[in-house]
């Protein structure tokens, strides 16, 4: 567990101060298991410094790994579960090229998308994140408001406002994070892009039959899990929104400016998850039309085959009635007798097939049609 004080300057404590500071705010990170162990004494720092202790509900959700996103609040602080999308360990750039055997790859790396949630405790002065213990997001703020304290403003100047700087309270950093958060899908958006296009190469691959539907299942049920995550996660931001409209409007004229970027801020991670969410339902529109059009080009195929062997069967039908009739057991029979009157069957036979070759093929019933 680490603790930081954001104020002035974004800096960690080694310990945890006894009382709150008197300007900024603490931002106290856990991952899930640590914070499970040392619940009690995140209860007893947050009841000393007289913000009001988490409720037995909210440690609950906290911890839980499964829960869906949502958003919660009480009269002293505000819960936001925010199920994260992202590659999983190990697919950083895992792309499918055209190459056999990269079905394997593909499944793999499809199959590995994480959804781990994220919790956010946000009270008026502390901030309280549980992350999953492998979580780069937490790395990357601690390392971004480091940066920012070599290249914020002097907090005299107006221009403070202008260009990047601290966050002023725990709601907005909460806000920051949940929007890198959802941008950091641009990186799973072009994962699955890649997989989806691989799949519907493979089922439209005019080579041997398509038997790979164990992946194609597999892909359907990771975009139906892809959707749920995201119309879970509109609904907490949304959520998250109305209720600071409700929050009675500050007096102070900065305090007036800060809650309007914040509330800029919420609803423009409103609108990048119903980019997400609309992007998600065009990949699993394309899966669905992928295997419609499969299921197409085999029928069309079968079409094909079956006029081509239609085809094939009608000309030489008479051939096979002329040597039906030169079959016969007779011994008036025309030809027979004849020196040459093979030569003449087989020429009327060849010049039969062949004109009705010719008649199919202007008809272009033989041939593949363009």
């Amino acid at each position: 567990m680490r603790c930081f004080h954001i104020g002035d300057r974004f800096e960690e404590l080694d310990e945890w101060p006894q009382q709150l500071p008197e300007d900024g705010f603490l931002w106290i990170t856990s991952s899930r298991r640590e914070f499970e162990v040392n619940v009690a004494t995140v209860q007893s720092a947050l009841q000393r410094w007289g913000t009001g202790v988490l409720l037995d509900l909210h440690v609950s959700d906290l911890i839980n790994n499964q829960l869906p996103s949502h958003y919660d609040y009480t009269s002293w602080y505000d819960v936001l579960v925010f199920r994260r999308l992202a590659a999983g360990p190990g697919t950083e750039g895992m792309f499918v090229d055209e190459e056999r055997g990269t079905l394997a790859t593909a499944r793999k790396a499809l199959a590995s998308i994480d959804t781990s949630p994220i919790g956010f405790a946000a009270f008026d002065r502390v901030l309280l994140t549980v992350h999953p213990a492998e979580c780069r997001v937490h790395d990357f703020f601690v390392e971004r408001l480091s940066q920012l304290n070599t290249s914020a403003p002097d907090a005299k100047s107006d221009s403070k406002l202008s260009g990047p700087r601290l966050p002023p309270s725990p709601p907005d950093l909460m806000v920051r994070i949940v929007n890198h958060l959802v941008d950091s899908y641009l990186e799973l958006r072009r994962l699955l892009t890649r997989q989806l296009g691989y799949l519907q190469h493979e089922l439209l691959s005019a080579r041997a039959g398509f038997d790979n539907w164990q992946w194609v299942l597999e892909s359907r049920n990771a975009l139906h899990l892809l959707e749920d995550v995201c119309e879970d996660q509109r609904a907490a931001i949304q959520e998250w929104i109305d209720a600071l409209i409700e929050w009675p409007a500050p007096p102070e004229p900065a305090a007036a400016r800060e809650r309007e970027v914040l509330r800029v801020r919420s609803s423009d991670v409103l609108e990048h998850i119903e980019r997400v969410l609309s992007h998600v339902r065009r990949l699993e529109s394309s899966a669905e039309s992928a295997v419609q059009m499969h299921f197409s080009a085999q029928s069309n195929r079968t079409n094909e085959i079956m006029r081509t062997l239609t085809v094939l069967t009608a000309i030489f039908l008479p051939l096979n009635l002329i040597t039906g009739i030169f079959g016969m057991n007779f011994e008036a029979l025309p030809l027979i007798h004849q020196q040459d009157g093979f030569w003449i069957a087989f020429g009327v036979m060849g010049i039969v097939g062949i004109g009705l070759g010719v008649f199919f093929w202007r008809k272009r019933y033989l041939g593949r049609r363009h």
